[in-house]
């Protein structure tokens, strides 16, 4: 039995006063109305009307009842409208995530500006250097910085980074600045990943080219590891956008830009759902307004 549907066949021949009536206000027929009122009083245990060939009358326990049917009908009709205005209108939880570094440098002040302009939505941002599974962990929309493997997410290109190679001015100017990769096999380097593959990767007219120089510090983290390299430690190898303060600051320089490999793509990735909740639909429109033209 379909109980919603059987209360309300129930509130509409309370209301009409007639089973013929209710199944015409039900647009259905009057079979179907009177089954679904004799499945409601057999799921209840008791009778609803006192039913006459002329006369149609709630019992008492129907006329108990009728309040009870009619405010978890309102109720459900509440729920409904807000859920349509929801769906028009972004409102409710939303939850992000963004590599740690990029999320603080890019994303989280996006996600300000997007919250400054929908006061109904609420958010939650998590910002990790690992791959979040969003099905898995329960979050709407991620931040990534590569391709997507996963075919049951939808990714949007927001734009692209590059993976540099950088070093301190100073350096170059006590060891000279390299022309080819060849030139770091053994050159002292610094890497933000301790856990990060040994070789470094670039691209020579269509070839791949590895070197493997000799790190003489690392870390877990790239903030110290940027900050080494600006110190005169070696070189570092980072995603384009963890080091363009500094070279804007003089304080890095880029090298071996001709050997850099394709450029890396920045997407919004969510779910595959056909239908989104507004909050989720405005959040991934308001990220391509603000990455629009990414090119880092």
């Amino acid at each position: 039995m379909d109980r919603f549907k059987a209360m309300q066949t129930f509130v509409q021949i309370a209301d009409q006063g007639s089973l013929t009536r209710a199944a015409e206000a039900l647009g259905s027929s009057l079979p179907a109305v009177v089954r679904a009122l004799a499945a409601l009083e057999a799921h209840l245990g008791v009778r609803l009307f006192h039913r006459t060939t002329r006369r149609l009358s709630l019992t008492e326990e129907g006329r108990h009842y009728l309040p009870s049917a009619r405010e978890v009908l309102l109720a459900a009709d509440a729920a409904d409208l807000a859920l349509k205005a929801e769906a028009r209108e972004p409102a409710g939880q939303l939850t992000i995530t963004a590599p740690v570094l990029f999320g603080h440098m890019y994303v989280a002040p996006a996600i300000t500006r997007f919250m400054q302009r929908h006061d109904k939505v609420r958010c939650t941002v998590l910002l990790h250097d690992r791959t979040v599974n969003l099905l898995e962990e329960g979050i709407d929309v991620g931040i990534r910085i590569s391709p997507l493997a996963d075919s049951s997410l939808v990714a949007q290109t927001l734009g692209t980074i590059r993976r540099v190679v950088a070093v301190s001015p100073d350096y170059l100017a006590r060891h000279g600045t390299p022309r080819h990769p060849r030139e770091l096999h053994g050159a002292p380097c610094v890497r933000g990943r301790v856990d990060a593959p040994p070789q470094w990767v670039f691209h020579e007219r269509g070839r791949t080219v590895s070197v493997t120089p000799s790190c003489r510090l690392e870390f877990n983290h790239l903030a110290p590891a940027i900050e080494a390299c600006a110190a005169g430690m070696g070189f570092g190898t980072f995603f384009s956008y963890q080091v363009l303060p500094h070279v804007a600051q003089g304080r890095l320089k880029l090298v071996l830009e001709d050997f850099e490999p394709p450029p890396r793509p920045v997407s919004v990735i969510y779910p595959n759902a056909r239908l989104l909740p507004a909050r989720t639909r405005a959040f991934i429109d308001w990220m391509k307004t603000e990455f629009s033209g990414l090119r880092m």
